[in-house]
């Protein structure tokens, strides 16, 4: 998608943006100077300045916030959007907003669960990267190009355009965009094959804190390693990806099987802990357990789900399974033997069909509202009766829509070693929870969200420990954050949260940002920070000497 304004000239679009923020001309004309200096195109459609008095400003800001929790009109808003069309904009835009102490939020797809790709409370321009997303793919060597402002859906969509034979281990949303997705890790349903999505990923561009463009040559190999799942807008704005594709049969097998909520259930749900993660790595099955009210059926529904990808054909599956799981009474007429492309479609579609391949280019999600996200990691399987404790929190009519995700790590992940990316969690950590509520109305806020926490403090003696673990990419403030109002945070405060996203990692993460950015200036509640607590000066407007 590529979104057009109006005819103004960057430098145009920029005088709008001071104007509206409350700089003084003198400021003002140092940043266009500025500008000027770095920017290597001036072409009135290269790239787009969106500014609050401008009436493209709401479009833009809103079409990709996922989280409605986000979207209020307290909610703080950017002096101006940037959406480029070429690597020499972001550089500008970098150098520039350093040079006049404006912070940058990056967003490729919108789907932080924090908000953070797009929400700050001190003066900052927002990275639109929408437009830049192509994506190319190199069926002879099996790789491919995809720039971050591109979308899950939209990788797979073109992979499967060049080769039923060829894949990506992605994730399960066609709407995420691939740059956030990549800088927190990655899984998907290949990721008992393949491992994580940065595990194939084996060269970047990359805008620096300099402003400098980088390859992985240029950038070096622990910079490289850092982005590959050290978190997002902590050590510059990755601009493309190559990846390294994976094969995959012509022809796959999909399942989609739900289980209304009983004991037997509930004794599914148990079993698959002892199945998932160790069953061969040509199969993933991920289960959920969904709770919602229903004015059709009336009260409190839950239901049981089990969703599979199988690389192979669906006689092959249902005799593996016979053996592995035969608790879940799988029949061939459960199975649909599609392509790779196609039960990524299935997937996307929410398991309804696998046929339309186009609905894995709508950016539009197919959930909308409220939510929080919270995650876990299992080295063991969960008791029974732990998890009854789950099933009767689930039962609280108050609540909209909850959910609990299991998805099985084991197969490839237990070769790779937790130091190989900063993603820490492979053989020790074989199954991944994640703790889903929906809701619509702001004034059931607070009550969804002490839910979550409720949940999460009842799981402590059920997950890992020393540190509980916690997924990159499902961030969650409410594990630590860094300090604001530019305090600097040590390195102490930040293991609070760092451990449990990084695990050994977190050290290394700190040394490369201390290298690569000593200054901070890439930097959120979350990001990493430098030895030292040092940090970049943010002003309430624009202070410059050059």
């Amino acid at each position: 998608m590529k979104i057009y304004w109006s005819n103004f000239s960057f430098i145009s679009l920029l005088l709008l943006s001071f104007a509206s923020w409350g700089c003084g001309s003198d400021n003002l004309q140092d940043f266009l100077h500025c500008i000027s200096l770095h920017s290597s195109n001036h072409h009135s459609n290269s790239t787009l300045i969106h500014t609050p008095s401008s009436s493209s400003y709401p479009y833009v800001l809103n079409f990709s916030i996922r989280n409605l929790r986000f979207a209020e009109s307290h909610t703080p808003k950017p002096v101006a959007i940037v959406t480029p069309w070429q690597p020499s904009e972001v550089q500008a835009t970098v150098i520039c907003c350093k040079t006049h102490g404006l912070q940058i939020r990056t967003r490729s797809g919108g789907h932080d669960f924090e908000g953070r790709s797009y929400v700050s409370n001190v003066p900052f321009v927002l990275i639109d990267l929408i437009n830049l997303n192509s994506i190319t793919i190199d069926v002879d060597n099996e790789t491919a190009w995809a720039q971050s402002g591109a979308t899950v859906g939209e990788l797979y969509y073109k992979i499967g355009e060049k080769s039923r034979t060829l894949a990506f281990p992605a994730g399960f949303t066609a709407s995420i965009g691939l740059g956030g997705f990549f800088s927190g890790g990655g899984l998907g349903m290949l990721v008992r094959k393949y491992g994580l999505a940065v595990d194939n990923v084996v060269d970047a561009y990359l805008v620096d804190a300099n402003g400098k463009l980088l390859d992985r040559d240029s950038m070096g190999e622990d910079l490289f390693w850092a982005i590959r799942g050290g978190g997002g807008g902590s050590f510059g704005i990755v601009l493309a990806w190559k990846l390294k594709l994976v094969r995959v049969p012509p022809t796959v097998t999909s399942f989609a099987v739900h289980k209304s909520w009983d004991l037997n259930a509930a004794k599914l749900i148990h079993r698959w802990q002892y199945v998932a993660p160790k069953v061969d790595e040509d199969l993933f099955i991920t289960a959920r357990v969904t709770a919602s009210n229903s004015s059709k059926e009336g009260g409190r529904v839950m239901k049981a789900s089990f969703f599979s990808l199988f690389l192979g054909k669906a006689a092959e599956l249902v005799s593996l399974m016979k053996k592995a799981f035969p608790e879940l009474e799988l029949k061939k007429e459960d199975c649909l033997e599609i392509s790779w492309v196609e039960a990524m479609a299935f997937s996307a579609s929410e398991y309804v069909s696998p046929e339309n391949l186009e609905l894995l280019l709508d950016r539009t999600p197919l959930i909308t509202g409220r939510y929080k996200m919270k995650s876990d990691y299992a080295t063991k399987p969960i008791s029974e009766t732990a998890l009854n404790g789950i099933w009767e929190r689930f039962k609280i009519e108050e609540l909209e829509t909850v959910q609990l995700i299991l998805i099985p790590f084991g197969g490839k992940m237990n070769e790779i070693s937790e130091t190989d990316t900063p993603n820490p969690h492979r053989a020790s950590h074989p199954i991944h929870i994640g703790y889903y509520v929906t809701w619509h109305r702001p004034d059931a806020d607070s009550r969804h969200l002490e839910w979550t926490r409720e949940l999460h403090d009842y799981m402590t003696p059920f997950v890992s420990r020393s540190p509980r673990a916690a997924y990159m990419n499902y961030k969650d403030l409410d594990i630590g954050r860094n300090n604001e109002d530019g305090i600097p945070t040590s390195y102490d405060e930040a293991s609070v949260w760092g451990y449990r996203y990084f695990g050994i990692n977190f050290e290394r993460l700190v040394e490369v940002k201390t290298k690569v950015d000593p200054f901070n200036f890439f930097r959120h509640e979350q990001s990493i920070p430098p030895a030292g607590g040092i940090q970049a000066k943010m002003a309430s407007c624009p202070d410059v000497s050059y």
